[in-house]
C-alpha cells in the first residue's frame, strides 16, 4: 500500500500533495502500513481514508476507490453503525468493542457480520485531534461457529436423552422377549445379564455374576463351552440348529433333553476387539419331537428328492406301466405308458436295460444304469437313469421312484477328452524331443562364442544355476554353479551401486510381461570390475505365478573401455576445433583493435587529428563485434548472464515483424501465424529476439533466390514420451517455429548444426555460432530445440520453452540514452580488482556528478562499507580477489545497511554465485563488455530510483 499512496494523485482531493502532510500523518501512516494486523486511518475535514495491506481483503469489491475517499461515501452503508465512536475518538476518547454485529454490503446483497474493533484518536504536529486510528478483526465465523457450537450442544442432549429412552426400550424388550437371552463378559464368560427365559431354561439356578464353568457345569461336559471360547477367539458368529442340549435343573437331578436353536454373537469393544458374547435362542423341543413323528410320511418324498434330476418317473413294481413322468424336456412327448420301452428306449440298448431292471426287482435294491435313448429333437441321447424301491411294512415292492439325468454332454466331453489326451501325449513327446535338441544346439553355440553363458533361477527355491561360462565371470566354482546357489549369494558379487538398479529390474520381470534387460557392474574374486549384459524372461505358470526365469549373460567390459576411449577421442577433437575456431576470429578482431589504436597514436603524434575519428570509430566496431562473439559462446555453453522476464512472443514476434522484412529482402515472403491466446514463457526478451533473428537470417541464407518465410506460435502438449525425446519434464510448452523453402539439410548437417563454429557458408561469411547460441539461449531457458528437414524440402527449426502461468510483462525496455549529469552529492563505491575498469567508472561517475571511493578487493570494499562513510550505491564486479566474491560482500554489507543498492558487474554468466536469477529486490546485474553510456544511465537510473 505504501506504493500505491506514493502514486496516488492527491492534488485534487482535500488532502493536497502529500509533501505537505504532517509528520504526525506521515509516522502514523508508517506506523499502520508496517503492521501485520489490518488497520485503516482516517484523517482530515473530511476523514479520507487511508489502510493497509491487511485490511484490503475486507474492501471487497470497494478495494478499487477507497483510498483518500471521504469514509462516509465509502462505507455509507455501515457508517451510521461506527460513526459514534468515530466522533468519540475524535474528541480524544477511545472505544474498543468484540464481536459487534454490522449490517453490510459486501457481495451486492446485505448481511450480517460480525467485528472486533478499537478507534483511537490521532493528532496533528500541534497537538490537536486530526484523525482516528482503527484496529479491526473480523469476527463473522467465530460467532457463527459458536453460535453452530450450541446448537449442536443442543441437538447432542436431545440424541442423548433419546439414546436413554431408546435403552430402557431395550431392557423391557429383553425382559419380556419370548426367547432366551444372555450376556457374557470376558474369556471366563462371565453371565452379566439373563432374561426370563434363560432362568427357565436352565432351571432357574442362581448363574449372574459367575462364569458358565462354574454356573453351568452340563454346558461344559456337552462341549458349548469349547464352541463359546472359539467365538471368542475368532470373533466368527455360530450358528446351531436343533442342537441337542441335556439340562441338569437341579443338582443331582435327572438331565432333561432338550433341542435348541442358538446364536452365539461376538461383541467388540471400541478397539475393535472381542470383548463379550452375546447369547438368543429359541426352545425348539416341541417341533424337533412333531419333525421327527412326521419323517416316516415323508420317506417317499424324501425317496423321490434323494433320485431326483433332470426327468422324474414312477414305475409299477414290475415295471410294466410308467405310472407318471415329468420334467422329461429332452424326451419325446409320448404318454403311451404301456409303450414306454419303444417311446424312449434305443433299441440296442433295451436287452441289457430289461436285464439290469429283472435283477433289481428280484433282489429289491436300488437300479442305476446309463443308456442311450431317444430325444425330442430326434436323435440319440445318453442318460443316467436311478430308481429306487417303495417298500411296505412287508418288505414287497410297491412301486418304483427313478430319475433320469442326461448326461449326453458328459459322455461326449468324455470321448472328446480322450482324443485329446491321445494327441496331448503325442505332441508332448515331440515337444520334449524338440527341446531337448534345442537346448543341446544353444549349449553348443553358447560354447562356440566366448563369453556367453546361460543361467536359471528357480524362483521356487530361490536358487541360481549357471553354466561354466557364468561361473567363472562371477568367480563362483563351476561346481557350485551348476549346483546352484542361492540368489544373494549370487547377487552378492554385483556392484553395489547397481544391485538397486537389478532388484528393479528383477521384480519388473516378476510382476509384468517377464522379459527383463540390465548392464552392470559385478566385483570379481580377483579385485577387478566387470561390465555384464544380461537378459532373461520369465515364465509363469497356470495361476500366473512366476516360477522359472532363463536367460544369458555376457561380458562386455571391452566394449564399455572401447566406448569410453572414443567419447573421449570426440570429445578433445570438439575442444580442438572450439579453440581453434574461437583464435582465429578473435585474433582478427584483436588485429583491428590493435592496429587502429596504433594507428590513433600516429596520427595524434604527427597532428593529424582529423583522422582519428575512423580509427576509434573501427575499434569500437571491433571491440563490439569481439563482445557479440563472447555472448555467443557464452550462449552456447548456456552460461550468459540472463535478465528473464514473463514475455509475450506473439507480441515480441509482431514488434520485429518490419525488422525481420528488410533483413530478409523483399525476394522471400515472411508470413507470422500466432496461436490465439498464447501462453506467455519466462526468458530474457533480448535474447529471444536475438535467437529469432539468428533463425531468420540463417533461412534467408537457405534461400539466395527467395522463397517462403514462415514463422508460427502455438501450444504444446509433451507427454512422457515426447518429453523423453526432448530431454524435457512432461507438460504444456510454447513452441516458436522458423521455416524455409530452401535447399534442406542431410542427417549429418542436423547432427552438427548446432556445434560451435560448424557452417556450411564459405569462409569468411559466418563464424557457426549462430545455432549454438540458439541452442545455448533455449537450453539455459529450460527449453529445447529440434530441427526437421532433408534435402531439397526445406528447413522447419523449432524451439519449446515452458509455458509461464503469470501473466507477460507489457513494458518496453527503455533505449539507452546518454545521462545528463544529475548528481547532488551522492557517493557510490566502486569494487573492481582491474585498475583501469575502476578508472573508467569513476571517471563516469564524476561525469555524473557523483562521489567516487574505489576498492581493489572484497575485503577492502566491505571496510569501507562497514564505516560511517555515505554510500549510496555499490558497483562491484562479481569475481573479485582474496577469498571474499561481490556477492558475499554485497550480502554482509546489507547485514549494516538493510537498504544498499548493488550493481554487479560480470565478465560471464557467474549464475551459482549471483543465485541463477534470484537475486534480492535492489540488486542488479550487468554482462562486460557493455557501453559506458549505458552504464552511465543505469547509474543514474539506480540512484535516482525508489
Amino acid at each position: 500500500m505504501g506504493a500505491a499512496i506514493r502514486t496516488h494523485d492527491w492534488t485534487a482531493t482535500p488532502m493536497g500533495d502529500p509533501a505537505g502532510w504532517p509528520v504526525a500523518l506521515r509516522n502514523s501512516l508508517s506506523l499502520m502500513l508496517n503492521s501485520p494486523e489490518s488497520m485503516y486511518l482516517l484523517w482530515g475535514p473530511e476523514l479520507a481514508f487511508f489502510f493497509n495491506d491487511a485490511y484490503r481483503p475486507i474492501l471487497g469489491p470497494r478495494l478499487g476507490h477507497a483510498l483518500g475517499r471521504p469514509v462516509r461515501q465509502l462505507w455509507g452503508d455501515v457508517w451510521e453503525a461506527v460513526r459514534p465512536f468515530a466522533e468519540k475518538a475524535l474528541a480524544g476518547g477511545t472505544s474498543r468493542f468484540e464481536d459487534m454485529k454490522i449490517v453490510m454490503e459486501r457481495h451486492g446483497v446485505p448481511e450480517e457480520t460480525w467485528w472486533s474493533f478499537s478507534f483511537s484518536p490521532l493528532h496533528d504536529d500541534a497537538g490537536a485531534v486530526a484523525g482516528v486510528l482503527c484496529f479491526t478483526t473480523e469476527t463473522t465465523a467465530r460467532v457463527i461457529a459458536a453460535r453452530e457450537l450450541a446448537s449442536a450442544n443442543a441437538l447432542l442432549a436431545d440424541q442423548v436423552r433419546e439414546r436413554t429412552a431408546e435403552r430402557e426400550r431395550f431392557a423391557q424388550l429383553f425382559e419380556q422377549a419370548p426367547t432366551f437371552m444372555a450376556l457374557l463378559s470376558g474369556p471366563q464368560h462371565r453371565i452379566e445379564l439373563a432374561n426370563p427365559g434363560f432362568h427357565q431354561l436352565i432351571g432357574h439356578r442362581p448363574v449372574l455374576g459367575r462364569s458358565v464353568a462354574e454356573a453351568l457345569p452340563d454346558v461344559v461336559a456337552q462341549g458349548y463351552l469349547t464352541l463359546l471360547d472359539e467365538v471368542y477367539r475368532t470373533g466368527r458368529t455360530y450358528t446351531a440348529r436343533g442342537a441337542r442340549y441335556a439340562v441338569q435343573a437341579v443338582p443331582d437331578g435327572e438331565l432333561q433333553e432338550r433341542y435348541l436353536d442358538f446364536v452365539y454373537q461376538p461383541i467388540r469393544d471400541a478397539a475393535g476387539q472381542v470383548a463379550g458374547i452375546f447369547l438368543e435362542g429359541v426352545d425348539v423341543t416341541e417341533r424337533t419331537w412333531q419333525t421327527a413323528a412326521l419323517e416316516a410320511s415323508e420317506r417317499r418324498l424324501r425317496a423321490l428328492v434323494e433320485a431326483s434330476s433332470d426327468a422324474i418317473y414312477v414305475m409299477n413294481a414290475d415295471w410294466s406301466v410308467l405310472q407318471r413322468l415329468s420334467g422329461k424336456q429332452f424326451l419325446p412327448d409320448d404318454d403311451n405308458e404301456a409303450c414306454w420301452q419303444e417311446a424312449y428306449l434305443h433299441p440296442e440298448d433295451r436287452p441289457a436295460l430289461l436285464a439290469a431292471i429283472g435283477e433289481a426287482i428280484r433282489t429289491r435294491s436300488p437300479l442305476e444304469v446309463e443308456h442311450r435313448v431317444r430325444t425330442a429333437d430326434g436323435g440319440v441321447g445318453w442318460v443316467q437313469s436311478r430308481a429306487v424301491p417303495v417298500l411296505d411294512e412287508a418288505g414287497t415292492i410297491r412301486e418304483w421312484f427313478g430319475a433320469a439325468s442326461d448326461v449326453t454332454a458328459r459322455r461326449q466331453a468324455a470321448e472328446e477328452l480322450a482324443r485329446l489326451n491321445e494327441s496331448l501325449e503325442r505332441q508332448v513327446a515331440e515337444r520334449t524331443q524338440a527341446l531337448k535338441d534345442s537346448l543341446d544346439f544353444a549349449r553348443l553355440a553358447m560354447g562356440a562364442v566366448n563369453g556367453i553363458g546361460a543361467w536359471t533361477y528357480d524362483l521356487v527355491s530361490d536358487r541360481i544355476y549357471c553354466d561354466e561360462a557364468v561361473s567363472d565371470l562371477y568367480g563362483i566354482d563351476p561346481v557350485q554353479g551348476s549346483a546352484g546357489v542361492m540368489r544373494e549369494v549370487f547377487l552378492s558379487h554385483v556392484h553395489p551401486d547397481d544391485l538397486p538398479r537389478l532388484r528393479a529390474v528383477l521384480k519388473n520381470g516378476r510382476e509384468a510381461s517377464g522379459d527383463l534387460e540390465l548392464e552392470y557392474r559385478i566385483r570379481h574374486p580377483d579385485g577387478s570390475v566387470r561390465w555384464v549384459l544380461s537378459r532373461g524372461h520369465t515364465y509363469f505358470d497356470m495361476q500366473g505365478r512366476p516360477h522359472r526365469r532363463l536367460g544369458v549373460a555376457v561380458e562386455t567390459t571391452c566394449q564399455r573401455q572401447l566406448e569410453e576411449q572414443l567419447r573421449q577421442s570426440q570429445k578433445m577433437e570438439a575442444v580442438g576445433q572450439l579453440t581453434g575456431g574461437l583464435a582465429h576470429d578473435f585474433n582478427n578482431l584483436l588485429t583491428g583493435i590493435t592496429g587502429s589504436l596504433e594507428m590513433l597514436r600516429t596520427r595524434l603524434a604527427q597532428g593529424r587529428h582529423a583522422e582519428v575519428g575512423r580509427y576509434v570509430k573501427a575499434a569500437e566496431g571491433a571491440s563490439r563485434r569481439a563482445a557479440a562473439l563472447i555472448h555467443r559462446l557464452l550462449a552456447f555453453s548456456r552460461r550468459q548472464t540472463l535478465d528473464p522476464r514473463p514475455t509475450d512472443m506473439n507480441r515480441l514476434i509482431a514488434g520485429m515483424e518490419e525488422l525481420i522484412q528488410r533483413t530478409v529482402g523483399p525476394a522471400i515472403t515472411l508470413r507470422t501465424i500466432a496461436a490465439p491466446d498464447l501462453w506467455p514463457v519466462l526468458a530474457d526478451p533480448n535474447q529471444l529476439e536475438n535467437a529469432l533473428l539468428n533463425l531468420c537470417i540463417n533461412a534467408r541464407d537457405a534461400m539466395p533466390d527467395g522463397g517462403r518465410l514462415s514463422i508460427e506460435t502455438g501450444h504444446r502438449w509433451l507427454d512422457e514420451a515426447a518429453a523423453q525425446d526432448l530431454e524435457l519434464s512432461p507438460g504444456w510448452y510454447v513452441s516458436l517455429c522458423v521455416a524455409d523453402t530452401g535447399g534442406g539439410m542431410t542427417e549429418d548437417v542436423i547432427a552438427k548444426a548446432f556445434d560451435p563454429f560448424f557452417t556450411t557458408k564459405p569462409m569468411g561469411e559466418g563464424t557457426g555460432l549462430g545455432l549454438s547460441m540458439v541452442y545455448g539461449f533455449v537450453r539455459q531457458s529450460g527449453g529445447q530445440v529440434r530441427i526437421a528437414s532433408e534435402p531439397g524440402g526445406g528447413a522447419t527449426v523449432c524451439f519449446y520453452l515452458p509455458r509461464h502461468l503469470g501473466q507477460a510483462d507489457m513494458a518496453d525496455q527503455p533505449a539507452g540514452t546518454m545521462a545528463p549529469r544529475t548528481g547532488s552529492g551522492e557517493t557510490v563505491l566502486v569494487v573492481d580488482d582491474e585498475p583501469t575498469i575502476r578508472m573508467l567508472i569513476t571517471e563516469i561517475l564524476e561525469e555524473l556528478g557523483y562521489a567516487a571511493i574505489e576498492a581493489a578487493d572484497g575485503a577492502s570494499g566491505l571496510q569501507v562499507l562497514r564505516s560511517a562513510a555515505r554510500i549510496d550505491l555499490l558497483v562491484t564486479d562479481v569475481g573479485l580477489p582474496g577469498g571474499m566474491n561481490g556477492r558475499q560482500m554485497a550480502d554482509a554489507a546489507r547485514r549494516a545497511r538493510p537498504g544498499l543498492k548493488v550493481l554487479f558487474i560480470t565478465g560471464y554468466a557467474e549464475n551459482a554465485v549471483l543465485g541463477e536469477g534470484s537475486l534480492a529486490p535492489g540488486m542488479h546485474v550487468m554482462t562486460k563488455p557493455f557501453s559506458m553510456d549505458v552504464l552511465a544511465v543505469r547509474i543514474r537510473e539506480l540512484i535516482a530510483g525508489d
